[in-house]
Order: structure tokens, then sequence, then C-alpha cells
């Protein structure tokens, strides 16, 4: 198995506010490691192309054939200067010339041919390779869009491949053109006369010396470059943005991130230049070296010893061949110093290829018939980290059809332990099922037909609202659509839209407010139509009219559903048919309202400092005067 890591460090850029022109040890370590870690296979490249071998069959015979065709040209000028000419033979030369013209239309046809045929090969490479990351990315956890920046994850699929794409469209072909040309060239310039051969092969071992260094250098160019572009695609994923740009303008922070992009690009503009030059000033030192060899073969053909033999012909013919060798073996080269540059590109990629698939569809899947939607968390514990748990040993049961409020402090663990009901994290130990069936024996796209999420941050796509709704059931009809939103209570402002439901929501939805994006969100759920609903602070930011639109909206959906929901309003609370208080990842009280309010414990106490700041006011000040006079907590017409 061939493996490419000897050839030096990946780059990295220098720190902000420098030119990158000089490398933190550091960072060259961190890129040994990687290299280390992440080693470029040959033979993995290689496969990139396996499916497509009798199309590249096809491509290099073309090429092949191409120049074969071609290296007939200096023969026939050969043959016209010490033939043709002295003989005063038209018929010869006539001949001569339709051979040049043939050759020259010959290998012009046969060069877009192959064009056409090895663009295709390398456009569809680049696609699956683009679209098997995309596929493989959407089954990561969501710990690790987390842990990793969102415009670090485009700047590999979009600029890492499409860096890539030169080289895997022109790599293969390039390579069976310029070693065929080379090789043919060689063998006509030996046949013609081996002295002079001799002579112009004197070029290689300077050629392939320079190239060499050249290839260590842009290698580490390379990686920087693209390491910078990210930086510069999350710059302008944050700047440019809906969210980016009011952020900016309220804090007066337009200037800064404008320098800071400035920075950033000027860096960028560096790293380019430094890397063009690296290639340049090898190319002047080839052409010196090439302009030299005629030279020296024009001086060979006058003296004494070696001009026996060398034909005025011969001597044209010889030199026009060496120029033909210049431009196939510099393209060889720099084949070798596009695919050495390109190296940090693949390890980018493979790297993200490789990523371990954390939570994925069981071997043998376990269905359930028909849903009754009990849900069930057997001891379950968790760590983000694998050392600090943020779940311990927590047990509960959800009956088919009932509701469990889940209230507690910030980081006390709710959002985490209603993920698991999603799957979104697989608990450290314990389980969780649905209807006796363990989450994990459940192919993901049943569970997550089973179970539905609304969060109070809702995401909405830049489409339009049918397709925003849709997006939860493609095969949804119009009726479906409009029924769903109904339930949602927004059919009838969808409807006053100009445009209706094919009206353009904006980036993120900011074309509607945040109660309308929260409805917009519950009839997309309400389309899926799950059996378990997840509600996770769906009205906690929103003010009291609008939560009351947004929790008659939730009340439609929950209907007949099982309903875990987190809240830190008293009034969407205190009607589930139990209630977990969480603290520190433990559950501490278990109960409906009135029994943990006669407990006297930790939910009592969250009630009593307002459970949170936009509690039902009515409820909290009855709750304290009936504390005041010494009445139980549960007792008295008001519920707490």
């Amino acid at each position: 198995m061939s493996e490419i890591s000897a050839l030096g460090p990946l780059g990295s850029a220098g720190p902000p506010g420098r030119p990158p022109t000089t490398r933190d040890p550091s960072s060259t370590r961190a890129d040994r490691a990687q290299l280390d870690e992440h080693p470029i296979q040959l033979r993995r490249i290689g496969g990139l192309f396996r499916a497509h071998r009798r199309a590249l069959a096809l491509v290099v015979a073309l090429i092949t054939l191409s120049s074969a065709i071609g290296l007939a040209q200096p023969f026939l000028v050969r043959h016209v200067i010490d033939v043709a000419l002295p003989g005063q033979d038209v018929s010869l030369l006539v001949w001569c010339v339709l051979g040049m013209v043939g050759v020259a239309v010959a290998t012009a046809g046969l060069g877009v041919l192959q064009t056409l045929i090895s663009t295709g090969i390398g456009q569809r490479v680049m696609h699956r390779l683009r679209s098997d990351l995309f596929a493989h990315l959407q089954r990561q956890s969501v710990d690790f869009f987390t842990r990793t920046r969102g415009g670090e994850i485009q700047s590999r699929i979009v600029n890492d491949i499409g860096s890539m794409q030169s080289v895997v469209t022109s790599t293969a072909t390039a390579i069976a053109a310029n070693v065929t040309v080379v090789i043919g060239t060689i063998v006509a310039m030996v046949a013609m006369d081996w002295r002079l051969a001799l002579l112009s092969l004197v070029v290689l071992p300077p050629a392939v010396i320079t190239t060499r260094q050249v290839a260590r250098t842009r290698y580490r160019l390379t990686n920087a470059r693209q390491r910078k572009l990210a930086d510069l695609h999350v710059q302008v994923e944050e700047g440019l943005s809906v969210s980016g740009i009011l952020l900016a303008k309220t804090l007066g922070a337009s200037p800064t991130l404008s320098r800071r992009f400035e920075d950033t690009s000027h860096e960028l503009v560096d790293l380019e230049i430094r890397s063009q030059l690296a290639g340049r000033w090898r190319m002047a030192f080839m052409q010196v070296i090439f302009a030299i060899i005629p030279a020296v073969l024009y001086l060979a053909a006058g003296l004494p010893v070696t001009r026996e033999g060398v034909t005025i012909g011969t001597l044209v013919a010889f030199i026009s061949l060496q120029g033909t060798l210049f431009r196939p073996l510099m393209g060889l080269l720099n084949v070798g110093v596009d695919v050495t540059a390109s190296l940090a590109l693949f390890s980018r990629i493979f790297e993200y290829l490789d990523l371990p698939v954390e939570i994925d569809d069981p071997a043998e899947p376990v269905t359930i018939g028909v849903p009754r939607g009990e849900v069930r968390l057997d001891h379950v514990s968790f760590a983000y980290d694998g050392t600090h748990p943020v779940l311990h040993d927590i047990t509960l049961d959800v009956p088919a059809g009932s509701s469990l409020a889940l209230v507690g402090a910030t980081g006390s663990g709710k959002t985490t332990l209603a993920g698991m009901v999603a799957r979104l994290h697989d608990p450290d130990t314990g389980g969780v099922s649905i209807d006796g069936v363990d989450l994990r024996d459940l192919r993901l796209a049943d569970l997550a037909e089973l179970v539905g999420v609304v969060t109070q941050e809702t995401y909405l796509l830049h489409a339009t609202v049918r397709e925003n709704l849709r997006h939860a059931r493609p095969d949804a009809t119009d009726e479906q659509i409009e029924s769903a939103a109904r339930a949602a209570q927004i059919h009838t402002l969808i409807e006053s839209l100009p445009e209706g439901y094919d009206t353009m929501v904006g980036s993120r939805g900011h074309r509607f407010s945040g109660g309308e994006q929260q409805r917009l969100a519950i009839a997309r759920t309400i389309l899926r139509d799950p059996q378990v609903l997840v509600l996770d602070e769906a009205t906690s930011a929103l003010d009291n009219t609008t939560e009351r639109e947004v929790q008659a909206a939730l009340d439609e959906l929950s209907r007949g559903r099982t309903t875990i929901t987190i809240a830190h309003r008293l009034s969407t609370v205190r009607e589930a048919d139990q209630i977990a208080v969480l603290d520190h990842g433990r559950v501490v009280e278990l109960g409906t309202h009135e029994q943990l309010l006669l407990a006297g414990g930790r939910y009592a106490d969250l009630v009593r400092g307002g459970l949170s700041i936009q509690q039902d006011v009515t409820a909290h000040h009855a709750l304290s005067r009936r504390t005041a006079s010494g009445m139980p907590a549960g007792t008295g017409p008001a519920r707490g």
C-alpha cells in the first residue's frame, strides 16, 4: 500500500495579524500528526476512477494514437528538407505537406474527443466524491456539528473539492498523454541520432530535482491556503447572514468585521502569490535549460567528431523534436507538482470521509407495527466528553398518550435528556425505548417518523412556505399541507400573503415573526404525524399573546400523542401528567403539579422563585398568599 507522507508537513497559516512567512513549530507538529493519522493512499485515490476503467482505457487509446500520429511530423520535415527540396520532387513535396496537414487535423480532432471523455470522467468523479462526503456528514451526530465550525465544513465540500477538481479531471489523461509523448519523442530522437539524443536528455536530472523541491514548497502553501480559505468562508457565513448583519449593526461591529475580512483576504493574496512564484522560477530555470540545448545541438552538428551522419534535415527535425519534448516533459513534471500539492486536500477530504458514524442504523433493524408511543428511559447516563456525566442514572416511564414536563435550572440536563428520545445522543449506559423496543434497534428513518421535535430555535429553509412544510413529508398533497397549517393556526395568515403558500420565507425565516415561525414548525410536525412529541422550550422566547396562540397550536398537536415538554413557564408545565425535576443531571422529584407543591421540595422552590421570569403571575401570587397564610401549598381553589 503506497502512502505519501514523507514529502514534508502540511502547511498552515500563521497567527492572525501576521503574514504567514514563517511557520509555528506547534502547527508543523499538528500537520505531521494529521499526516500520520490520515496518510494519503495512492490506491485509494486511484479507486475514485475504478468505475470508469473502460472510459479511461478509451482515453488512453486516443492519447496513444494521437501521440503516434503527431510523431510523424518531424520525420516528414526531415524528408522535405533532405529529399524533396534538394531533388526538386514536387509530387513528394505535395504529399509531405498534405501529410503534415493531415497530422495536424487528426491530432486536433482526437484531442477534442479525448478532452470530452476525460472531462466527463473527472466531473463524475468529483460529483460522486462531493455527494458521498455530504451524505456521510449528514450521518454524523449533533456533537460533531457542535464542535466543528460550519464554515469549515462548507469549505471542505466547496473549496477543497473544487481545488481538487482540476487535478482529478486532468491528472489521469495528462499522465497518459505526456508519458506517451515523452517516450515516443525519446524513441524518435534515438532513431534519428543517438548522440544528439544523449545531449538533449541531459535536461532530465535537473528538471526532476527542481520539481521535487517545488513540490514540497507548494504542498505546504496549498494546505495553508485552504486553511485560510476556510477562515474566509466562516467570516462570510457569520458576517453576511441575516443574523450576522443584525448583530453587526446593533453592536456597531461592521468596521471591525470588515478589517478582519480584509486582513484574512490579504494573507490569502500573499499565499497565492508565493504559491504561483514557487512554480514560476522553476519554469524560468527549465526554459533557460531548454533554450541552451538547441545551441549545444548546433555546436555538436558542426564539430568534426560528431557531425558525421548529421544532415540538415536531421538537425532541423531533431531541434523540432527537442522543442516538442519540452511541453510534455514539463507537463508530466507539473502533474507531479499538482498531485503533491493536492495531497493536503485529499487528506482533508478523506479525514472527513473516515469519520466514524456514532449514531447509525442497526445491522438487523426491528420494526414497530402499530406504535402506541410508550416511552421508557431505563437507568440512562450520558457524558459529552466521556468523563463528566451530564445525566446520572435516570429512569422515567411515560405511558402512551400521556405528557411529561421536564423542569430545572439551566444546565440541569433537560435538553440532553429530551434529545435521547429523538436519538440525538445515545446513552453511555442504560437505554431508551419506545413500545418496548430500544431506539438503537430501530432504523433512523423509522424513528424520525415516530418522534417529532419542536424547538425554540425554529429553522426554516430559504424557500417557499409550501416547500418548507413539504420538507417534512415530500409526498404531501396541497390539501394535507393546508390542513396541517389550519391545525397550527397559521393558515389564515399564509392565505393573507400576496403569494400565499408560494411566499418565500427568507433566510432563516426572517420574513415571519418568531411566533409565526413556531407555528410553521408546528404545522411541519403535524404534517409528519409522529406518535411521540418532544417540545424543547417551544414558547419560552415568545410574548404572552403570541405564546397563547402558539400554545393553542401545541395543544392541538399534542392531542392523542405522547408528549415530553421542556418549559420554563408554569402555565405550560402544570397541566402535565408528570413533572420531572432535574438538578445536575439527576431526577430529584417526580409527580404531578399538586403533588410536588405539597411535597414542598425543589419544584415548590422553583415555583416560588418564578419557575421563569415569565411564569403565570396570577398563580404565583395566589401561591405566595397561601404560603404566607400558612395554608398548605396544594390546598385552596387556585392551582399553583
